[in-house]
């Protein structure tokens, strides 16, 4: 049995803190997943610019609403869930990502939550847990499932690592350059061909 896992933001989305930063012109918070492979030094370093400008949850969730899924993702998912159990593995917030998910289509995501005080400030975050990307394919492969994993960043690498077969798409050259292991696609009709190639190298059929 066969389960793919994608990342969200770079994979089917557009980075939502690169597009908070462009809106509100707080050009630090253009620091992503891409540039800083230590998640919670990377959250401290947001919630601080955040407290700073005074930036509250409505803020970003008005932000988030008007944002629209990369063109073609859509489609790509649905032709993926149609065929094998497929899931979304995102270190973003329940609270940031609904709006993504009804545009998706509602698939299985699971990621992480903030917490927000009742002026709308965000006070902090919580983890499911450390490295749930990873573990969650541990967890598939241990109920006997072959998982391939696509995602971009250097928070994806080790779910990459451990997945059956892993690959980047559209990743940034630094993350290229250090994890040269990984085949790289660029756009979904190549992801889709790969998936389906190493379905079959894996003895999956549709």
């Amino acid at each position: 049995m066969l389960a793919i896992c994608l990342d969200l933001e770079g994979v089917l989305v557009p980075e939502i803190w690169i597009n908070v930063a462009e809106r509100t012109g707080i050009k630090q918070l253009m620091r992503t997943t891409r540039d800083e492979p230590d998640y919670d030094r990377l959250m401290a370093y947001r919630l601080g610019i955040l407290d700073d400008k005074d930036i509250k949850i409505g803020d970003i969730t008005s932000i988030i609403e008007s944002m629209e899924p990369f063109q073609g993702a859509r489609e790509f998912l649905i032709s993926l869930q149609s065929r094998w159990p497929t899931f979304i593995l995102s270190d973003t917030f329940s609270q940031f990502a609904k709006p993504m998910m009804a545009k998706l289509g509602h698939p299985t995501l699971l990621c992480h939550s903030l917490v927000i005080d009742d002026s709308g400030r965000i006070e902090d975050w919580e983890i499911r847990c450390q490295n749930h990307k990873h573990k969650t394919v541990e967890a598939l492969k241990q109920m006997n499932y072959d998982v391939i994993a696509a995602g971009d960043s250097y928070n994806d690498t080790d779910m990459l690592a451990s997945a059956s077969i892993g690959v980047l798409y559209r990743p940034p050259d630094n993350v290229i350059a250090e994890f040269p292991q990984f085949p790289v696609m660029t756009d979904y009709s190549q992801l889709m061909v790969a998936i389906e190639s190493a379905a079959m190298d894996l003895g999956e059929r549709w």
